[in-house]
């Protein structure tokens, strides 16, 4: 995504999404066996073409917090930073970040004050925040991550290579540029 908004003029909004929503109903043992089948080429694949060594927190926690917690950092200018930490932490670091004293230190990392962050998680503000943006996907009709939407009309499923990216977002740019 850094690599696309490097060479086109996009603005990259993310926007909070919860694989596993509080109150769920449990994930069954076969559908735990089939992501952690699924894990190995993952990890080939994040090795391969991004040079990142996976090494990823506990399965099925709770990312609400989280999600909140960007917001705020969002309202305090350091979002992407934290946003970037955040998934570092939990996708290479093992991090639990459900754990609201993990999350307050990777918001200390990032600038932002322990105290006020931790204030925030309990804001209904920034959780309401975090509520339209899963009524968003809801009503794009996305079930899953990666999903990319661009100009809030073309959607984008899974996670694709700078170069599939590169030649959508080339695409979309010459379709809009037809209308």
């Amino acid at each position: 995504m850094e690599k696309l908004q490097e060479s086109h003029p996009v603005e990259i909004v993310w926007h909070a999404f919860e694989l596993r929503p509080r109150n769920g109903p449990p994930i069954s043992p076969a559908y735990r066996a089939q992501i952690e089948a699924g894990r190995p080429r993952v990890y080939q694949i994040a090795q391969e073409q991004y040079g990142l060594t996976m090494n990823p927190g506990p399965f099925g926690i709770d990312s609400r917090p989280a999600l909140i917690g960007v917001k705020y950092a969002e309202s305090q200018g350091c979002g992407a930073a934290f946003h970037r930490a955040v998934l570092h932490a939990y996708w290479q670091e093992a991090a639990v970040i459900d754990d609201l004293d993990v999350l307050t230190e990777i918001a200390a990392q990032v600038g932002l004050e322990r105290e006020a962050f931790r204030a925030a998680l309990a804001d209904p503000t920034f959780e309401e925040q975090v509520d339209a943006d899963i009524a968003l996907a809801q009503a794009y009709g996305l079930n899953g991550v990666p999903a990319l939407v661009f100009d809030n009309k073309y959607l984008i499923p899974g996670a694709l290579p700078y170069e599939a990216l590169r030649q959508a977002v080339d695409q979309i740019h010459s379709q809009e540029e037809a209308t």
